[in-house]
């Protein structure tokens, strides 16, 4: 080991998915149709040009404990508790682990996301909006 080994976003990434069962797409798509939360957090711009999830919300990483956080006065309606299921979604499946990780340290326990992001999603067949 060297000196730079207990840093890094690998080690905090891994750290983040530790101990998490993270959905593929088909299990992301059941959890939405059963009434998960589904929040998209890819730009604009990575929205328009792949499409967008049918009935994700669509929440700014910068924003999003304030948001889903039952207590928070900027909650949206759909943050009614901290048992809420919610699966976070990015482009890849890499913020969107260290943003469910976030959500779990809020409260939200049962936060987690989609494994590959929407690049997996599309890979699966799975539906898009345009």
């Amino acid at each position: 080991m060297n000196e730079y080994s207990d840093r890094g976003v690998a080690r905090v990434l891994t750290q983040a998915r530790q101990g998490v069962r993270r959905y593929a797409p088909q299990e992301a798509d059941a959890a939405r149709r059963r009434g998960a939360l589904i929040v998209d957090t890819r730009t604009e711009t990575q929205r328009a040009e792949t499409g967008e999830l049918p009935g994700a919300l669509v929440i700014d990483r910068t924003v999003l404990e304030w948001r889903l956080d039952p207590a928070s006065p900027d909650r949206i309606a759909e943050a009614t508790s901290y048992d809420v299921e919610v699966v976070v979604v990015c482009r890849q499946g890499y913020s969107s682990s260290l943003a469910a990780e976030s959500l779990r340290r809020v409260g939200l326990h049962r936060a987690t996301d989609l494994a590959g992001g929407v690049e997996a999603w599309v890979r699966a067949g799975l539906p898009l909006r345009r």
